[in-house]
Order: C-alpha cells, then structure tokens, then sequence
C-alpha cells in the first residue's frame, strides 16, 4: 500500500514540475514578446510642463479665442480685398503665440 502511495506521490510531483515548467516556458515567452514590442514601440516625449496648474487658466483661454475670432472678424469686415484679408488673417495667427506670451506671461524676469 505505501508502495503504491509513494508511486502516485512521485508521478503527481512529475505532474506538478512539468505543469510548472510549462507556466514557465510560457511565462518566458510572454515576456519575451513584451521585451520586444517594448523595444519596437515608439515613445512619445514627455508634454508634461513639470507644473501642478496649466498655463494658462480657463478664463484666459477663452479669452484668447474670443479676442482672436473678434480681430477676424473686424478684419474681414474692414478690409475689402481678399488677398490681404488672407495676409493680415496668417500674420495675426503666426503672431499669436508671440503677443500671448507678451501679454500673459507670469514669469518674473
């Protein structure tokens, strides 16, 4: 009777270190293939500012749109020629930016 125990005992261990080398041989190709596609995938840079609070705050933002459609606005309306309505429309866009940081920047230099 022991004999027999000790024989189902030994082929149930069999059992369990080849189930457990299988997990393994699986977990390792898993990870394999993760190393890989991790190496593969492009990154991204990092957007991040450093900074708990966004630039600008909502207020500002809403106010730079509405300021900006506004200038369009007066622009199409008073400039007759279409050309230069386009060319004065691109350089306030272009200039944008710019005037912004001028006008809203917080930094004390």
């Amino acid at each position: 009777m022991s004999k027999e125990r000790a024989l189902r005992r030994t082929a149930r261990l069999a059992d369990a270190e080849h189930k457990r080398a299988a997990r393994a041989a699986v977990a390792s190709r898993r990870q394999k293939r993760k190393d890989i596609t991790h190496k593969l995938t492009p990154k991204l840079p990092d957007r991040r500012t450093g900074r708990l609070q966004p630039r600008r705050t909502a207020t500002q933002r809403a106010a730079i749109v509405m300021l900006t459609l506004l200038s369009v606005m007066v622009v199409w309306y008073l400039v007759d020629d279409l050309v230069m309505r386009l060319i004065i429309v691109l350089v306030l866009i272009l200039a944008l930016p710019a005037l912004i940081v001028i006008a809203l920047d917080r930094r004390n230099s």
